[in-house]
């Protein structure tokens, strides 16, 4: 890694400023990150473990994690993996480990993007940015389909008004499927778009049609399209 005396790159989103957490094991590179990020345009909070981090996410929201791999005690692979379960935060995964099936490993427990050590601190910056510019949702208006109301930007759903509880996974799902009402999108987009695993597309759209099916064997709304995917239909 290349000393932080580089000139700063300031963040293209640091008007709105991202706040981010660092989760690293390594105390002089947590604090020369926190450093370097600051000064470009980052609010920045730090945890040496997966416990501590757990504290911070429990009192504070960030918009970005940045999380080291390999970490005594539960390792970030598996932290990436127990978050994705309640939360849809971005994750920017860093490790030393730089094999194919490492990095697939990564991108499977839910990290966004993959840096591998030593790394240029200006590129750090330019992925988070690319991070934080994919997985902000655009402004969109509320869909309906039958008796539901989705919300995109907030995730929410509801049945005549009441409130459906959904996982970070099945509003991920909505969100893609809701932004081309009545088109097929592929279980590799809509894996790429709600940051879900692509293995596990059909095993999540499986479990919203139990929330929003009368028949989930035989789906009014989510439906299979062969050999493109799933479509939401409105009508």
């Amino acid at each position: 890694m290349v000393a932080m005396a580089d000139q700063p790159q300031t963040s293209d989103l640091a008007g709105q400023d991202p706040h981010v957490l660092v989760v690293d094991d390594d105390a002089r590179l947590r604090e020369l990150l926190r450093r370097y990020l600051a000064d470009n345009g980052f609010l920045v909070a730090t945890a040496s473990n997966a416990s501590a981090a757990r504290a911070k996410l429990s009192g504070l929201r960030f918009d970005v994690i940045v999380l080291d791999l390999m970490m005594p005690g539960e390792s970030g692979l598996d932290f990436a993996e127990q978050l994705r379960r309640t939360d849809d935060i971005p994750i920017l995964m860093l490790t030393a480990m730089d094999a194919v099936e490492d990095r697939i490993a990564g991108l499977e427990s839910g990290a966004d993007d993959y840096l591998v050590k030593p790394f240029e601190p200006r590129e750090l910056v330019l992925r988070l940015n690319a991070v934080l510019r994919r997985t902000s949702p655009a402004i969109a208006d509320p869909i309906s389909f039958g008796p539901f109301l989705f919300d995109p930007g907030s995730g929410e759903l509801r049945q005549n008004g009441d409130p459906i509880p959904l996982t970070a996974a099945e509003a991920g799902l909505l969100r893609a499927l809701t932004a081309t009402v009545g088109a097929a999108v592929s279980r590799e987009r809509l894996g790429v778009i709600s940051r879900v695993a692509e293995r596990s597309v059909d095993v999540q759209i499986n479990r919203l049609r139990r929330k929003v099916e009368p028949d989930p064997r035989n789906p009014r709304y989510l439906v299979t399209v062969r050999g493109e995917g799933y479509a939401l239909r409105a009508g």
